[in-house]
């Protein structure tokens, strides 16, 4: 490993004067200290924002002109970490979008993205009103959406096999109920929901019970709230008495001993 000491004792060995001796002495110095930005190509900068590390070039932090990053490049007094690097006291994670924008002139978010008020926010802060504007376009929530709460229901048995022969337990809904208000229902379920138990009394906040989906499968009424901005916030579930009378056309003994009932109340704040 070479060091500063490894260095000097070099240039005793070496001997070769006074001058010798003064550039050993350099470049021990060199050795000594930890690389700064100065030992980097003026061209590439290094950036720290919240203790996450980014490198960029000058021109691409230059590419907005009234930017922050502009101004802080600009700025021999903005805050600088201890190797040099500007500081940014902000969101690491998000400056990753902040930085891309810059470079490019557009935003590409991933599909899954949730944060579209905090990255407005950054892009604020930075003064990059075009992002800020993309972030808006590109948020899939409606601004002023209508807050509420919704209700999902099915009534359900795991299938067993005819008389139990084959050990199948597979989920078998029959329906998916639905209750809440009626725009709201609407709004989140479109084409899949299906009002004929309770067609349309012409009131505005009407509330029902009665609404139910075209399909049997839960995890997609699920999804649809969720993209629509609901929380899954209380659940309940019981057994259903199978009763002892005689099975309709069909039913199963086995499975209809399995019968039960879940309830899932969503909401959107």
């Amino acid at each position: 490993m070479i060091t500063s000491e490894s260095v000097t004792r070099a240039c005793v060995i070496d001997g070769a004067g006074v001058q010798v001796g003064q550039g050993c002495a350099r470049r021990a110095a060199l050795l000594a200290r930890p690389p700064t930005m100065a030992d980097a190509p003026p061209e590439v900068l290094e950036l720290n924002v919240g203790g996450v590390h980014y490198a960029t070039t000058r021109d691409t932090l230059l590419r907005e002109p009234d930017s922050l990053p502009a101004a802080a490049l600009a700025d021999a007094d903005h805050p600088r970490d201890a190797r040099g690097r500007i500081f940014f006291d902000r969101d690491g994670v998000l400056f990753r979008y902040v930085l891309d924008y810059l470079r490019d002139g557009g935003l590409v978010l991933p599909e899954c993205f949730r944060e579209h008020k905090r990255l407005a926010r950054e892009a604020k802060h930075y003064r990059l009103p075009g992002l800020e504007g993309a972030v808006r376009d590109a948020d899939p929530r409606p601004p002023n959406r209508e807050k509420g709460c919704i209700t999902v229901g099915y009534r359900g048995s795991f299938a067993f096999g005819r008389d139990g022969l084959a050990d199948v337990k597979f989920r078998k809904l029959s329906r998916i109920l639905v209750c809440g208000k009626v725009t709201l229902c609407r709004d989140v379920f479109g084409d899949t929901l299906n009002e004929s138990r309770d067609p349309d009394h012409g009131l505005a906040d009407r509330y029902t019970s009665r609404f139910f989906l075209k399909h049997s499968f839960i995890e997609q009424a699920f999804d649809m709230l969720q993209e629509q901005g609901f929380k899954l916030t209380a659940s309940c579930g019981s057994g259903t008495a199978g009763g002892g009378g005689e099975l309709k056309p069909g039913v199963d003994s086995e499975e209809n001993r399995w019968n039960h009932y879940n309830e899932f109340v969503f909401v959107r704040e």
